[in-house]
């Protein structure tokens, strides 16, 4: 009898109330896994995370933590993994920085440092979706998590709602890198509801001017003590965003350089999304908050692409005929690079097959990814006080 027993626990704890909630987990994972292979959509993370949400959601599953008969303690992998990469000091997003560093090139930015206006704008979208959650009932502390969903910037999102203690890290994050992967949809549909035809037709001649290599090496130093200075928690991830480019400018460290910008990098993702899946657990998952977050994850990147367009506009009223910015560009002062600089390019393309605005939006775009770890920082410094 208790080997029947032994043999059929999981499907018994399947059958409980609540059981349901395992399947519809399974389905999550499922889709996205579906959405790694068959869409190209993010497979270095989403596919880690749906896996990880179908293998902490089998009944009784020993890659959580669980407890025996006889109150013996079973220390699961990814609970594990979970605890030490994420929960104790957030170590994966902040290791994924360096490598992202490593892989970003600030030229583009510090030829027309002008972007970075872009970089800050197109963060409005963090705070409006704040408001707006609060204002529907969620505590400041999920709320402020929610809203960094609008950074587009994956473990800025993660490190931010683990550190303020959000019930709903799993959704934070599958929202966040889901809708980085559908930038090229929801980018369009927000510029054009903000934009004519004509706006999106202006021509920006690129010429960059010469960036000296000295220029290069002082600049990731610099942004580190200044967003120190305004923000002292925004230091850790500022600071291995820079780090990682400051190996790459260095000029002596190219094959550090690569190895943190492609394996270092791809083994941190694939890591952190199957160990991110330790907070997708069914019963904290499924839930009416979740497709609730998604929204307003949606709301965020849309408000935040329209900020940085509109913004845009605003300073062409005061810019010469000559010199006029394609509102565009403003749009790809998200963080989700290089998406949203692709797109921009290929929608400029699309209304005159021979304005290349590449460039441009790629200094935006990396102002971007500055100002959604400023933005992060910004939000750790504020919520815990206001809640205290």
């Amino acid at each position: 009898m208790e080997f029947f027993e032994f043999l059929t626990g999981g499907i018994s704890e399947f059958l409980e109330p609540g059981g349901w909630k395992m399947a519809v987990m399974w389905v999550v994972g499922a889709l996205l896994i579906w959405l790694a292979i068959k869409k190209d959509m993010e497979p270095a993370l989403l596919l880690p995370m749906g896996f990880g949400a179908i293998l902490i959601n089998i009944p009784l599953s020993g890659a959580i933590d669980q407890t025996l008969a006889g109150g013996l303690e079973m220390h699961g992998i990814i609970d594990w993994l979970f605890e030490v990469g994420i929960e104790a000091s957030e170590a994966m997003p902040l290791l994924l920085f360096i490598g992202i560093g490593a892989m970003i090139d600030f030229g583009p930015l510090l030829s027309n440092p002008k972007m970075l206006l872009f970089g800050g704008a197109a963060q409005f979208g963090i705070f409006a979706t704040i408001t707006a959650a609060a204002l529907i009932g969620f505590d400041l502390k999920d709320a402020a998590s929610t809203g960094i969903i609008g950074a587009a910037d994956g473990p800025t999102s993660i490190m931010v709602s683990q550190v303020l203690g959000s019930k709903y890290v799993g959704a934070i994050a599958v929202a966040a890198y889901s809708y980085m992967a559908l930038v090229p949809i929801i980018q369009p549909v927000a510029i054009k509801a903000v934009t004519t035809k004509k706006e999106r037709m202006i021509r920006m001649p690129y010429n960059p001017s010469s960036v000296s290599k000295n220029t290069r090496i002082l600049f990731p130093i610099l942004v580190t003590l200044i967003a120190g200075l305004v923000s002292s928690l925004s230091v850790s991830l500022v600071g291995c965003l820079m780090f990682g480019n400051l190996i790459r400018e260095s000029g002596k460290l190219d094959s550090l350089s690569q190895t943190a910008s492609t394996t270092f990098a791809n083994i941190i993702t694939l890591l952190l999304g199957i160990t991110i899946s330790a907070s997708m657990k069914a019963e904290n998952f499924v839930r009416i908050e979740t497709l609730v977050i998604m929204a307003l994850g949606l709301l965020a990147f849309i408000f935040d692409t329209m900020a940085g367009v509109l913004f845009a506009k605003f300073l062409n009223i005061f810019l010469p005929k000559g010199k006029k910015i394609n509102p565009m560009v403003g749009g790809a002062g998200i963080s989700a690079f290089p998406m949203s600089a692709r797109v921009i390019q290929k929608m400029a393309l699309k209304e005159d097959n021979q304005n290349h605005l590449l460039m441009h939006a790629v200094g935006a775009n990396v102002a971007g990814q500055i100002g959604s770890v400023i933005a992060g920082g910004i939000i750790l410094e504020l919520v815990p006080g206001l809640i205290g």
